[in-house]
């Protein structure tokens, strides 16, 4: 309720500096609502929306693909997050990237798989998922809607999902893939991971191991490095993050 007030506030001091006109304030004003009143559920089916889109233009790794059985070796026991099941799947491609969406879902590039082994890759993957389960990929989507026609025809307060366009979908997608997050939320989504790979019979110490993999890859090729600056974000502080898992590890008694 803060934030629509908020919302409205602006909107009001908007009209009156005389800087919009009236048909935009209302289209400008609904999405500002929508993407403050929408809920988790429906923010879960507009990102499975993307992912059903994605799979199917994607090359999917097949079940009996090596990439694939050992994507799912690896992350057994994995089951779900905050009660919304995970499934996995390998798009088969030389680029470098993996995600983790609101709707369980979680793709790994191949490319990135050919560059780890088991314990780093898991790493990373943890970390993904618990930006997803921090709702932090969540804020990112509201952002979105506040500045984008992303949900435009939609109505602001329906629980109903509308059916998305191209365009719509590729917003969404857009921002999944180039999120970032503030030192804040990052240190939250190790901290997370860390506890989420341990209670899910993990040794937590992959996602140290994940973490300096990425330091040695850095500088190898652009489109590494593009993806190790979404991973980190803004913050070269990779090494301390590093050592605070190290603490973890040796605070449980826990090898690596």
């Amino acid at each position: 309720m803060k934030n629509r007030i908020i919302l409205l506030a602006t909107l009001l001091l908007t009209v009156s500096c005389g800087t919009v006109n009236k048909s935009y304030l209302a289209q400008s004003g609904q999405q500002a609502l929508q993407a403050v009143s929408i809920t988790d559920d429906q923010i879960r089916d507009y990102v499975h929306q993307y992912i059903v889109q994605t799979d199917s233009t994607s090359t999917v790794a097949p079940a009996d693909d090596a990439y694939t059985q050992r994507l799912k070796n690896l992350t057994k026991g994995l089951n779900d997050v905050n009660g919304v099941p995970l499934n996995f799947e390998v798009y088969m491609t030389k680029d470098v990237n993996a995600f983790a969406c609101a709707d369980g879902s979680v793709r790994v590039y191949s490319g990135l798989m050919d560059l780890m082994n088991d314990n780093q890759l898991l790493g990373v993957i943890g970390h993904e998922i618990g930006h997803v389960a921090l709702n932090h990929t969540r804020k990112q989507m509201q952002q979105t809607l506040l500045t984008s026609a992303v949900l435009s025809g939609a109505s602001a307060f329906s629980t109903t999902v509308a059916s998305l366009s191209e365009s719509q979908l590729g917003a969404i997608g857009q921002t999944i893939l180039s999120a970032r997050f503030s030192r804040k939320q990052e240190l939250e989504a190790d901290d997370y991971a860390y506890d989420f790979l341990k209670s899910s019979g993990k040794n937590p110490a992959c996602l140290m191991q994940g973490f300096q993999k990425l330091q040695q890859l850095e500088g190898t090729s652009s489109a590494v490095d593009s993806w190790i600056t979404r991973i980190f974000s803004d913050h070269p502080d990779t090494a301390s993050r590093i050592a605070r898992i190290q603490s973890k590890l040796a605070a449980d008694g826990i090898s690596y």
